[in-house]
C-alpha cells in the first residue's frame, strides 16, 4: 500500500503529539502520581508508534513503544516515576523531534537507532540502576550541544565538520561560462564555507549578511544549500558559495568574518581549466589545495570547502528528495460557513451590478450607488472572515518554550519559572511564522543574564526561584507581547561605559543622553556588555537581529528595566500583514499611504508655532515637544508651489516617541491591499511596500516606525 499520500497528514500529527507529550513530561515531572498524566503520555506514546509503524518508519515505531511499555508499568502501579527517568524521557523526545525533522526533509526516518535510549528505557522498566553518566545526563545537555529550531541536537564536533567540508557543486552552462569570462577579466572565483556559531538562533538573518557583504566586493554564483533554502533556514550550521571579485582571499576572509557569529570560513580559490577538465580515461580528478581560517586563531589546515565535479546523473531512486510541505491552517467548520456566505453574497452582488449596466432605466444611477454600496459592505465582511481562518493562536509558538526554560534550568544552575499568559491571542499566520525565534532569543537573554543566581536573589531578599513572564494581548489593531523577568535589570552605566569604549558614542553624547536612549544601544549589531559570551545568550547580543526581525513583520520593540527589578521587552506587531488600513496623503504630485494604527492626531499648525530646539524644527503640543519631518526633503518630493500659514502635520508614534510629518494634502481614509516591492529593489527603510489605488496608480506605503 503507498502511505505516501498520508506524509502531511502524518507529520502534522506527530508535530502534534510530540507536542503534547512535552507539555505532559513537564507536568509529570512536577507530579510524579498525576493519574491523568501518565494515562495521556500512554496513550499519546500509543498513537505515534501505531502511525510510525502505519507509515513504515520502524526506528521511530521502536523508540515509542518503547516508551508505552514503561508506561503501561507506571499506569498498573508497578513502577514509579523518578527524576532520572524524566530525563531519559526528554532524550527520547529528542530523538522522536530529530526522527520528524529527518522525515520532512527527506521522507526518510534517518539511520539513527538509539539504541542507547531505548537500553536505558529498558533498564528502567527492568528496574535496573543508571549508575553510568549517560543515563544521568539530563535533556539540558543537549542544549550545549546547540539545541536548533525544531528542538533537536544540532550536530557538532570535528567529524561532522569534517564531512562539510567537502561540499561538491555542479555548474550549469551560464555558470561555468561565468566563471571562464571571471579567468579572462583577471578576477578571482573563491568557493566558501562558512560556519555560523552552534549557539546562534537566527541562522538565516546571519547567512543574509554574508550574503550581502559578499555582494559588496563580488558577485555570488552559486550557493549550496539553494538561496531559498537559506533563507528558509533549511541548512545545519554551514553553507557553502561561489564567489566572482576582484578582491584578494585576505579580503573576502575579512568580509566574511565581519559578520557577528560566524565561527569560521574555509576558502579556496578555483582555477577553470583545472575544474572544467574532462576527466582522464583512469577516472582520475584534479584535486585542488585547501586553505582554512577560522576566527578564534590562524591555524590554516587544509580542508575542502568545495569540490568541482562533472555532472552526474541523477539516481534513478527519487524516494530521498524533499517533500512538498504545505504550510497548513486548522480552520473551524463554521468560519468556512460564514466565508462561503459571504461568496454567495458576493455573487449576488456581481449579478446586481450585471443587471443594471444592462438597464435603460433613468434610476440606473441610483441602483448602481445602492449596488456599490453592497458590494463594499459585502467586501468589508469578506475581509474580516478570511482574516479570522487565517488567525492562528500564539500558543503554536510559545508551546515549546517552557521545555526550553526547564533545560535552561538545568544547565545554568538557576532555579527558575516560566509564566505565561494570553497564549489564546491570535495572530496572522504570516507573523506567527516569523515570531518564534525572537520571542526564543529574548527568553534565552532573561534565564541567562537578565536572572541572578539563587545565592544572589537571596542575598536581595528576593524569592530563590527566578520568575520569567510571557504575556500576550490585543490592543486595537494590534498584539502585544511582553517578555519580562524579575531579575537584576540592566546596568545602564555599564551599557554607557562599554558604548564609549567601543567608540559608538563620545563622553560627551553620553552625558547628554537620557537612560532610554543608552539602552537603545543594545539594539545596534554585536552589541554587548557580556564579559563572556556563553553557547546561551549574552544580553545585547543578537538584539540587533531580534529588532531586525520584528520591524520587518511592521511592529516595533521597546525596553523597560529597573535596578534589582528587572527587565521587560515589550514587542507590538500589526494583526495582519495583507490588509490595513491607512491615511492617504499628498506630497507634491505623489500619493502616499501612512498606517492608520501609527497615527496618533491630524494638527493644523501655524507656521509661527514652528520652533527650533538644536537647530531642528519642533512643535509644542499639549505640553509635549514633537520634533517635524519634512517629507517632501526625505523623500525627494518637490514640494507645493505656494505658501501656506498653516502646517497639515500627521502626529504618528513609536512606543513613548512621537513625530509630527508635514504633507501637503489629507486625502482620506482608505483600506489598501500591500503589496511587497520585492527584494531586489532597493529602495530606503522607510517604505515598507506598496498599494494600487482605485484609478490604477501606485502609492508607496510610508513605515511610521522608521521615521520616529
Amino acid at each position: 500500500m503507498d502511505v505516501s499520500q498520508y506524509l502531511e497528514i502524518f507529520i502534522e500529527e506527530t508535530k502534534e503529539n510530540l507536542q503534547g507529550l512535552s507539555d505532559q513530561f513537564m507536568i509529570l515531572e512536577k507530579e510524579p502520581e498525576n493519574s491523568d498524566t501518565i494515562n495521556e503520555i500512554f496513550r499519546a506514546a500509543h498513537t505515534l508508534k501505531g502511525m510510525a509503524g502505519t507509515m513504515g518508519y520502524k526506528r521511530m515505531q521502536r523508540l515509542t513503544h518503547a516508551t508505552e511499555d514503561v508506561f503501561s508499568e507506571i499506569r498498573s502501579g508497578n513502577m514509579k516515576v523518578t527524576a532520572d527517568l524524566v530525563d531519559i524521557l526528554f532524550r527520547s523526545l529528542d530523538a522522536l523531534e530529530a526522527y520528524l525533522d529527518n522525515i520532512i526533509n527527506s521522507q526518510d526516518e534517518g539511520q539513527e537507532d538509539n539504541e542507547d535510549i531505548i537500553k536505558l528505557l529498558n533498564d528502567a522498566l527492568n528496574g535496573e540502576t543508571n549508575g553510568d553518566e549517560e543515563a544521568k545526563a539530563p535533556a539540558a545537555e543537549a542544549d550545549s550541544a546547540g539545541i536548533n529550531e525544531s528542538g533537536n541536537e544540532a550536530q557538532s564536533g570535528d567529524s561532522n565538520d569534517e564531512k562539510r567540508k567537502y561540499r561538491s557543486f555542479t555548474y550549469a552552462e551560464f555558470e561555468e561560462k561565468a566563471i571562464k569570462e571571471a579567468k579572462e577579466q583577471n578576477k578571482n572565483v573563491f568557493a566558501a564555507t562558512v560556519w555560523v556559531q552552534e549557539s546562534c538562533l537566527l541562522k538565516a538573518a546571519r547567512a543574509f549578511l554574508v550574503f550581502k557583504e559578499m555582494e559588496g566586493i563580488g558577485e555570488v554564483i552559486k550557493s549550496s544549500p539553494s538561496v531559498q533554502d537559506i533563507e528558509d533556514e533549511k541548512f545545519d550550521l554551514d553553507f557553502s558559495v561561489v564567489l566572482i571579485t576582484e578582491a584578494d582571499e585576505e579580503a573576502v576572509k575579512k568580509a566574511i568574518l565581519s559578520v557577528f557569529e560566524i565561527e569560521k570560513v574555509y576558502i579556496e580559490q578555483l582555477n577553470p581549466d583545472e575544474m572544467f577538465k574532462p576527466v582522464d580515461t583512469a577516472g582520475k580528478e584534479e584535486k585542488v589545495e585547501k586553505k582554512e581560517t577560522h576566527a578564534a586563531d590562524n591555524e590554516k589546515p587544509a580542508a575542502k570547502a568545495a569540490k568541482a565535479a562533472e555532472p552526474k546523473k541523477a539516481p534513478a531512486n527519487t524516494s530521498n528528495s524533499k517533500p512538498v510541505i504545505n504550510r497548513s491552517v486548522r480552520v473551524d467548520i463554521e468560519k468556512l460557513d460564514e466565508l462561503m456566505n459571504q461568496v454567495s453574497e458576493l455573487i449576488i452582488a456581481k449579478n446586481g451590478l450585471v443587471a443594471v449596466s444592462e438597464s435603460d432605466s433613468n434610476t440606473n444611477t441610483q441602483n448602481f450607488t445602492e449596488q456599490i454600496e453592497y458590494l463594499e459592505r459585502i467586501t468589508t465582511s469578506l475581509h474580516e472572515s478570511v482574516m479570522k481562518v487565517r488567525m492562528v493562536p500564539i500558543e503554536s509558538v510559545v508551546n515549546r518554550f517552557p521545555r526550553m526554560i526547564r533545560d535552561l534550568s538545568k544547565k545554568l544552575g538557576k532555579k527558575m519559572e516560566l509564566y505565561m499568559s494570553g497564549e489564546d491571542t491570535e495572530l496572522d499566520r504570516t507573523v506567527i511564522d516569523e515570531i518564534g525565534d525572537p520571542l526564543m532569543h529574548l527568553l534565552r537573554n532573561s534565564a541567562d543574564h537578565g536572572l541572578e543566581s539563587s545565592e544572589e536573589r537571596i542575598a536581595k531578599g528576593k524569592p530563590e526561584n527566578g520568575s520569567i513572564f510571557l504575556n500576550a494581548y490585543q490592543d486595537g489593531n494590534n498584539v502585544v507581547i511582553e517578555v519580562r523577568d524579575d531579575g537584576a535589570g540592566i546596568d545602564i552605566e555599564k551599557v554607557r561605559n562599554k558604548a564609549i569604549e567601543r567608540g559608538t558614542i563620545t563622553e560627551e553624547q553620553a552625558e547628554t543622553m537620557e537612560d532610554k536612549d543608552i539602552i537603545d544601544l543594545l539594539f545596534m549589531p554585536s552589541f554587548s556588555t557580556a564579559e563572556k559570551i556563553t553557547d546561551v545568550s549574552g544580553r545585547g547580543v543578537g538584539l540587533d537581529v531580534v529588532k531586525s526581525k520584528i520591524e520587518g513583520l511592521g511592529g516595533d520593540i521597546e525596553v523597560r528595566t529597573k535596578k534589582d527589578e528587572g527587565s521587560t521587552f515589550t514587542i507590538r506587531l500589526p494583526l495582519t500583514l495583507a490588509i490595513i488600513q491607512a491615511l492617504m496623503i499628498e506630497l507634491g504630485d505623489e500619493k502616499f499611504a501612512i498606517p492608520l494604527n501609527s497615527i496618533q492626531t491630524i494638527e493644523d499648525v501655524a507656521v509661527s508655532d514652528v520652533k527650533y530646539v538644536r537647530t531642528k524644527e519642533v512643535i509644542h503640543l499639549r505640553g509635549t515637544v514633537i520634533p517635524l519631518v519634512r517629507l517632501y526633503d526625505i523623500l525627494d518630493c518637490p514640494p507645493r508651489d505656494y505658501e501656506s500659514e498653516n502646517l497639515t502635520v500627521v502626529i504618528v508614534t513609536k512606543g513613548d516617541k512621537q513625530a509630527g510629518l508635514v504633507v501637503d494634502n489629507l486625502i482620506g481614509q482608505q483600506e489598501i491591499v500591500i503589496k511587497p516591492l520585492g527584494k531586489y529593489i532597493n529602495i530606503e527603510k522607510m517604505i515598507s511596500g506598496a498599494t494600487i489605488l482605485g484609478d490604477g496608480e501606485v502609492a508607496l506605503i510610508l513605515d511610521a516606525n522608521a521615521l520616529v
